[in-house]
C-alpha cells in the first residue's frame, strides 16, 4: 500500500485528544497489586542448545494472577557480572521459539530477556505458555484483539499487560544482570508492550518500541482493514450495540495513555506505509510520550519498519548510553 495516512508533516504535530477513563490509574495500580499479591517466584533453569558462547536459561516466573509463564534469558559466557539487560517482546502470533532466535542482544555483548505472549505462538514462531482466563469471556472473533472485550477485567490484554510488567521484575534478578541498566524493546503487539512497561513500571526508563500496535484505537479501527485490528472492527460488525463498551474496554490499553505516563527516555520507530499499525497511530502514541523521545521515519516501508536498519539505530543508542 502506498502512503495513505497525514503527510509526515502533519504527523509530526499529530497529537489527539486522550480517550482516558477517569479509574484507568486505579484499574492498573489493582490488577498490578492483585498479582503482586503471589510470589514472583522467578526459575532460571540452565538450558543447552550448543550456544558454547552463551549462557541460556529456561525462565518461568509468576504473571498474571500467579499464573506460570515461560521465557528465556540468555547472556555472554564471559561478560562477567553486573551487564545490561534488554527485555524483549514478541509480536502478534509468535511465541519465544527457541534461543537461537534470540541472539543480537547477546552478540553485542549484553543479555536478553524474553517473555513469551500466553496463548500465543503458533501462527509464525513456537510458544509454550497457554492463556488461563479464570474469569471466562464472551464470544469473540478468532485472535487475542476481541477475547474477553466487554470488560476491561476479562480482556486479554489486562493480562498479556501484566505479565509484562512481572516479566521486568524477573529480568532485574536474572543471574549476573545489572537491575539499573535495563531497556525495553519489541515490534507491533511486542511495541505495544513495551508502551505498557513505559506507563506501568516507573522503574524502567528505556523504551524502543517498533511501529507499535494497540495504540489510538478509534483511528486505527477507522483506516485500516489489516488485522489484528480488523478483528475489532468485525466484532462491532456483528456487535452493533457494544460499540461503545468496546472502545471503552480499550481505553484502559491504548498505547497513547500509557505513553503519556512514561517517565524514561524512548527510541520509536514508523513506516509510513504501514496498513498494519498506521502511521498516525504510532505518531499518537509518539507526541504523548512524556519523557525524552526521539522517532525513527522510514517512508516507503510498510510493517517491516527499519528492520535491520533499526537493529542498528538501537545498538547505537545503548552503547551511546552503557
Amino acid at each position: 500500500m502506498a502512503i495513505f495516512d497525514f503527510p509526515l508533516e502533519q504527523l509530526r504535530e499529530y497529537r489527539p485528544e486522550r480517550d482516558e477513563p477517569a479509574d484507568f490509574d486505579a484499574f492498573w495500580q489493582e490488577t498490578l497489586a492483585e498479582s503482586r499479591s503471589y510470589p514472583l517466584d522467578a526459575e532460571f533453569s540452565p538450558a543447552d542448545f550448543g550456544l558454547k558462547m552463551l549462557d541460556c536459561y529456561d525462565v518461568t516466573f509468576r504473571g498474571f494472577d500467579g499464573q506460570p509463564i515461560k521465557g528465556w534469558f540468555i547472556k555472554p559466557k564471559q561478560a562477567g557480572s553486573s551487564i545490561p539487560v534488554v527485555v524483549e517482546f514478541i509480536g502478534y502470533g509468535g511465541g519465544r521459539g527457541f534461543p537461537t532466535d534470540w541472539l543480537l542482544w547477546p552478540s553485542v555483548g549484553y543479555a536478553v530477556f524474553v517473555m513469551d505472549t500466553r496463548g500465543q505462538g503458533s501462527e509464525w514462531r513456537r510458544g509454550d505458555t497457554p492463556d488461563v482466563n479464570t474469569a471466562g469471556a464472551d464470544p469473540h472473533i478468532p485472535g487475542f484483539a476481541t477475547l474477553g472485550i466487554m470488560d476491561p477485567k476479562t480482556y486479554y490484554y489486562r493480562r498479556v499487560y501484566t505479565d509484562a510488567v512481572r516479566a521486568l521484575e524477573a529480568a532485574r534478578i536474572a543471574p549476573d544482570v545489572d537491575p539499573h541498566r535495563l531497556a525495553v524493546t519489541g515490534g507491533s503487539q511486542g511495541g505495544a508492550l513495551t508502551l505498557a512497561a513505559a506507563g506501568l513500571d516507573p522503574q524502567v526508563n528505556l523504551f524502543m518500541p517498533d511501529v507499535p500496535f494497540l495504540c489510538h484505537f478509534r483511528r486505527a479501527v477507522d483506516l485500516t482493514d489489516a488485522m489484528p485490528y480488523r478483528e475489532i472492527s468485525k466484532y462491532c460488525q456483528t456487535h452493533r450495540d457494544r460499540v461503545e463498551q468496546v472502545f471503552r474496554t480499550l481505553s484502559y490499553f491504548d498505547g497513547v495513555n500509557l505513553a503519556a505516563r512514561a517517565q524514561g527516555r524512548a527510541l520509536f520507530s514508523v513506516g509510513l506505509m504501514d496498513e498494519v499499525c498506521p502511521p498516525s497511530t504510532v505518531f499518537a502514541a509518539y507526541n504523548h510520550f512524556a519523557g525524552e523521545k526521539e522517532i525513527r521515519v522510514y517512508p516507503f516501508n510498510h510493517h517491516d519498519g527499519g528492520g535491520p536498519y533499526q537493529d542498528l539505530e538501537k545498538i547505537r543508542l545503548l552503547q551511546n548510553i552503557w
